[in-house]
């Protein structure tokens, strides 16, 4: 009996919801190439990568402090994440489990609280608003992710190679070095890559803790947009998701690589 070549219904599921997710990024790629301003498509043009590129100084001066808060944020949250995540799967102390349920707090908790909450801190130690206060701020929701992430891949590791190099005189701090943070190299990656993400698209909590000045990219677009949407803003969306592909394909290429030594 020969098998049935028609799609079954879970793959033809698979594929809508593909579909379906894909769909307004293909919008956004048809209408970043619209000679007009308007809702309907008139004509293929490039005008508005052209402004996006010559004609928007303070676009990419948003952009330019985004990404100097996503990478130093994430760095200093994959950072301490990892730590925290080595220090509460090798070590038994008094209040363990305290720091690792408080650790995932800003991961639970609204993005307006956490927000409000670091408004009324940076407030009381009279910290004046900036980028200092929306590194701050971005670092400590990052790091629950690098926590988690970290922490899942602390749980397949297998202890005995850390006995190992014990037995063969390493140190604490080497065995850190060159052991666990190898090991865990992957997990810590992909918080990085998280962390990343998740600054550069944040608007709420850096609504709350940005200062004159300061205007990152999600705040400069949430200004723009009250005036109607620029098709230049759908020109660097188009840009940001292509240089994510290229940020991310060779990123898990690396992962692949790096397990199947593992």
């Amino acid at each position: 009996m020969k098998a049935s070549k028609r799609p079954s219904f879970s793959n033809m599921v698979f594929w809508t919801i593909v579909f379906f997710l894909f769909l307004p990024l293909l919008v956004l790629l048809l209408y970043s190439f619209n000679a007009s301003r308007g809702g309907s498509f008139t004509s293929f043009s490039t005008i508005w990568y052209e402004r996006l590129f010559l004609e928007s100084p303070e676009l990419w001066k948003a952009f330019g402090k985004s990404v100097i808060v996503a990478l130093g944020s994430a760095s200093a949250a994959a950072a301490l994440g990892s730590l925290a995540a080595v220090g509460t799967s090798r070590f038994r102390f008094r209040g363990r489990g305290y720091v690792a349920a408080m650790s995932f707090m800003p991961m639970i908790l609204p993005e307006i609280v956490v927000g409000v909450s670091l408004l009324v801190f940076f407030a009381a130690i009279g910290l004046k608003l900036g980028i200092a206060t929306i590194l701050i701020a971005h670092t400590t929701f990052n790091i629950p992710f690098v926590f988690l992430l970290v922490s899942a891949r602390l749980e397949e590791f297998d202890s005995s190679v850390i006995e190992a190099a014990r037995d063969l005189g390493a140190s604490e701090l080497q065995t850190l070095v060159r052991v666990i943070l190898p090991m865990v190299a992957p997990g810590i990656l992909s918080g990085w890559l998280t962390a990343v993400t998740l600054s550069l698209e944040d608007f709420v909590i850096t609504f709350f803790v940005a200062g004159p000045g300061s205007t990152t990219l999600p705040l400069y677009i949430y200004s723009a947009i009250r005036f109607g949407v620029s098709p230049v803003i759908n020109a660097l969306s188009v840009v940001m998701v292509a240089g994510t592909v290229l940020l991310v394909y060779p990123s898990r290429r690396f992962l692949k690589a790096f397990a199947s030594r593992a």
